[in-house]
């Protein structure tokens, strides 16, 4: 691992300015040439499970904008989809997954058979650390899994949208069989992620989309107590890399997830006040976000006031310009390259 590139510098505990800068789906459909890759793989999991498809569209970005990190192309749901839930996308609906209703349906998953089941994935893992090596040494490799809790909530569910009403029933009705399927998904998500460090992730982000949606009791039990076990086990079994958490909507209780989790740098989301987490959060923990993703939309003043705001919010810190949330598919690329220009400007 090379300390010298800016996000591990970063997540090592440095202030780095301009501070480095990747954008939650930086790969996407607002890119033409992700379009037609897209268009020659045929289904979504048929792309994700393409090592050479899977690590084209994910270099596609760092051509256009020279992002400081490239993140592996897959979906959160992979590691279900890897246990043996069916899982399909469907054009304008989303995930759609066979609903976990039961014990017996909990009790066919095997954390064991995942690395196996994803190592196309972790063949793309490994051609993007070699493209990386070769073409941007400076860039950093993220790997990344969702967390137990927002995982639970689309296998529960069966699908994406709303806020997840079957799961947050279950783990109120039989707080026990919820507990089983977390147990899974913890063990699952620690062998999916070591694969990809072994593969050659320099870095790992754990995606809890969905935190907001439960209460202080419920966030405490099923999103800090499961991401504390991962982060604990990842730092005995891969110490050597950095975790960066992503409790989306977690409002006042993010500096607390931050410093009980153990991870090394918090994502924000757009709700977020930059100014209050900058100074809420522990100086030695970096912070990463949290620019409004229709702010790029929308371009002209909206972008560059966003993206000064966030930077001033968060300069003399470790930190990382992120969005809030994933880019949009109608985002146009010039405002992308417009956003890394105004980034870059300032530290000249």
């Amino acid at each position: 691992m090379q300390i010298d590139k800016p996000m591990l510098r970063v997540l090592s505990g440095q202030s780095v300015w301009p501070p480095p800068t990747w954008l939650m789906r930086q790969a996407g459909r607002y890119l033409p040439e992700y379009r037609e890759v897209r268009a020659q793989a045929g289904d979504f999991i048929a792309l994700c499970t393409n090592p050479a498809l899977a690590a084209e569209v994910t270099l596609q970005p760092l051509r256009r904008y020279g992002f400081d990190a490239a993140i592996l192309f897959s979906d959160i749901l992979m590691v279900p989809w890897a246990l043996g839930q069916k899982l399909r996308f469907a054009e304008g609906e989303g995930p759609l997954l066979e609903p976990v209703t039961d014990a017996a349906a909990v009790a066919t998953f095997d954390p064991s058979r995942v690395a196996a089941r994803a190592a196309p994935i972790m063949e793309t893992v490994s051609r993007l650390r070699s493209a990386l090596d070769r073409d941007y040494p400076s860039t950093a490799l993220i790997g990344f899994a969702g967390s137990p809790f927002t995982v639970a909530c689309y296998m529960v569910d069966g699908r994406g949208g709303g806020e997840f009403p079957a799961a947050r029933l279950l783990a109120h009705r039989d707080p026990v069989l919820f507990a089983q399927l977390i147990a899974v998904l913890e063990a699952s998500t620690v062998a999916y992620l070591e694969a990809q460090v072994d593969a050659g992730a320099e870095v790992l982000m754990l995606f809890d989309s969905w935190a907001g949606v439960l209460p202080p009791d419920g966030f405490e039990r099923w999103v800090v107590g499961p991401t504390t076990r991962i982060v604990a086990a990842l730092r005995t079994s891969r110490p050597q890399v950095p975790i960066i958490g992503f409790p989306r909507m977690s409002g006042a209780s993010l500096p607390s997830y931050a410093v009980r989790t153990g991870v090394q740098g918090v994502s924000m989301d757009t709700t977020m006040d930059p100014v209050w987490a900058a100074a809420a959060v522990p100086a030695s923990i970096a912070v990463q976000g949290n620019l409004d993703p229709l702010a790029v939309v929308a371009g002209g003043a909206a972008l560059e006031v966003g993206a000064r705001r966030v930077m001033e919010a968060l300069r003399g810190r470790p930190s990382i310009f992120n969005l809030g949330h994933g880019l949009v598919p109608q985002t146009p690329p010039g405002n992308v390259g417009r956003l890394m220009e105004i980034i870059r400007s300032d530290g000249e």
